[in-house]
């Protein structure tokens, strides 16, 4: 396997961009991952961690040039959402959990990249991402909105939370309001006005030096505290076995976001930039960013769409912008944690309240309703499970109904008879009795594979296009372009339908049979109940032998004329 492959061909005047894009990256996403600690429960120096050894990771074994992989706002809630119930948050216990997770989802990755498992990502649908997202936004602005206006909560639960607020407004503190309005003003002003200037940073850094002045954590507004400098020291406390299985299910939910979440991200940045994506070799990079997280103290890590726009924005081109930001979090880690124990916590609410109204995507909804009514439900649906019952239950909802989707399409895909509307246009109009292309002739077009689910309904509609005997109907062609594949249930289905259409004297046929349709086809022996004299290439040809067959039995020649 060759290493660094997305930082090669190696250019220097890229790389000089691609060091100042990474630079730039650190200084926006910074102020960014501390608050996906909140979000996650870790303690605030592991965020940085998980911009140093694991972008190296990925950088190494990744193929994606673009892809940014640290702390995600996704990942981190799935974390919480399954770790808070079985140590106290930010404990050293919880800590070792959180490794420990970490660990078990790089190894789904890894077995993912064995069993060449990219092709996951393609099943769980757009409509159900933008839900799930748009609950954890939710979920995760709830339970920091506490933080950012002074009101101390307690509830676990998102509705809990809410409650608790609520009920707690006339006490809010002030000053924390106060700081949490400036910062906000702050960001939302310099993104308006100046969309490159690192607004949080700015933010962040000037709200530290007022603490560190006038003593904010005196005046009753909480700060973060000592932290603990210095680069990570790789290694993992032991843990019994009987705490590992818990954890199972934490991983697999963090694995499945992580393989579709990023997928999407480096897919769309390779189609936009025209480069090659091993999106198999990016599982192999995610899952040694994982396994580098968890030997470095801190928490899973994903592809994020938002640092990766960022990094983009900033010129960065490869890799290499990657690996100037873990050498920019280096110099933090090593000379500039000290002033973080300034930091009040309400700062950190509020940077995590806008990553969360940026995962709420309303418009996106909205959109989804006007275009896809049956798309929006399953996000609407999706979006109230995470926000009620959890984000781990909402991930596998979201497969769920994306896989439910997939399969109530080919049980149920679109049929019509095929018709030709003022001499020229063909039309498909829905399948009732009565029904048909000329007199005589129904073309009858099925819209998907031919399997046990779905072939009684096929045989159902075709059946009652012929209607009742004596029928009208002398001739059944199927335009089969859109069939497939034939499974053996379906074959014995189409065996029995051409006996029933035989005995009513009507003639059954194919057109536009794809070739491995035909394979099988071949294969279920139904050649020898549909002669290849009824089998057509075109629709065309179909109806020039039905043309035909009219003459010779009525002596005259039809109106379809080609």
């Amino acid at each position: 396997m060759s290493l660094f492959e997305a930082i090669r061909p190696f250019r220097r005047d890229r790389a000089r961009r691609d060091v100042s894009a990474g630079i730039t990256l650190a200084a926006m996403n910074i102020p960014q991952v501390l608050g996906y600690t909140r979000i996650a429960g870790m303690p605030v120096i592991s965020g940085l961690y998980t911009l140093l050894l694991p972008p190296l990771a990925f950088a190494a074994f990744g193929s994606s040039r673009y892809l940014v992989v640290s702390a995600d706002s996704a990942t981190a809630a799935i974390l919480a959402g399954g770790l808070v119930e079985h140590a106290p948050v930010a404990s050293p216990h919880y800590v070792t959990l959180a490794g420990y997770v970490a660990l078990l989802t790089a190894a789904f990755l890894l077995l993912g990249r064995l069993l060449k498992l990219g092709f996951i990502a393609d099943f769980l649908s757009q409509a159900a991402l933008v839900g799930f997202l748009t609950g954890v936004g939710f979920q995760v602005g709830i339970a920091v909105l506490g933080q950012t206006v002074g009101l101390p909560v307690h509830a676990r639960t998102t509705l809990g939370q809410l409650v608790q607020i609520f009920r707690g407004l006339p006490a809010l503190h002030l000053p924390t309001l106060l700081i949490s309005a400036a910062v906000l003003a702050t960001v939302l002003g310099l993104k308006q006005l100046a969309p490159r200037v690192p607004g949080s940073l700015l933010a962040v850094v000037g709200v530290t030096v007022a603490s560190a002045l006038w003593r904010f954590s005196a005046h009753g507004i909480p700060t973060i505290g000592p932290v603990l400098g210095g680069l990570p020291v790789p290694g993992m406390h032991r843990l019994p076995w009987k705490e590992i299985p818990p954890l199972v299910p934490i991983a697999a939910s963090c694995a499945i976001m992580i393989v579709t979440q990023s997928a999407a991200t480096a897919r769309a940045y390779a189609l936009q930039h025209r480069q090659k994506l091993d999106e198999d070799k990016d599982l192999t990079g995610l899952s040694a960013a994982n396994l580098a997280a968890a030997i470095s103290g801190t928490f899973v890590v994903n592809g994020s769409p938002t640092q990766t726009a960022m990094v983009e924005s900033a010129g960065g081109q490869s890799q290499i912008a990657q690996i100037s930001t873990a050498a920019t979090v280096a110099c933090v880690l090593l000379f500039f944690t000290k002033p973080l124990q300034y930091l009040p916590q309400c700062v950190l609410g509020v940077l995590v309240l806008l990553v969360a109204v940026h995962l709420i995507d309303i418009r996106g909804l909205l959109a989804m309703r006007r275009e896809s009514p049956g798309e929006f439900t399953v996000a609407l649906t999706t979006a109230i499970v995470v926000i009620v019952a959890g984000v781990e239950q909402g991930i596998l909802l979201a497969m769920l109904l994306s896989l439910v989707r997939i399969v109530r399409h080919s049980y149920h895909p679109h049929t019509g008879v095929v018709q030709l509307d003022a001499g020229t246009v063909w039309k498909v109009v829905p399948v009732a009795p009565g029904a048909v292309t000329e007199p005589g002739l129904v073309l009858y077009r099925f819209g998907a594979a031919l399997f046990y689910a779905n072939a009684n309904r096929f045989a159902e509609e075709i059946l009652a296009l012929a209607g009742p005997a004596p029928s009208p109907v002398r001739w059944v062609i199927v335009d089969a372009e859109a069939i497939a594949n034939i499974d053996y249930s379906a074959s014995r289905v189409i065996a029995e339908l051409q006996k029933r259409l035989a005995e009513a004297d009507i003639a059954l046929g194919f057109a536009r049979m794809p070739p491995d349709t035909r394979e099988d086809f071949k294969r279920h022996h139904l050649e020898e109940l549909v002669p290849p004299s009824r089998i057509f290439s075109r629709l065309h040809d179909s109806l020039d032998a039905f043309e035909k067959f009219r003459v010779s039995h009525n002596g005259q020649a039809g109106s379809i004329r080609f």
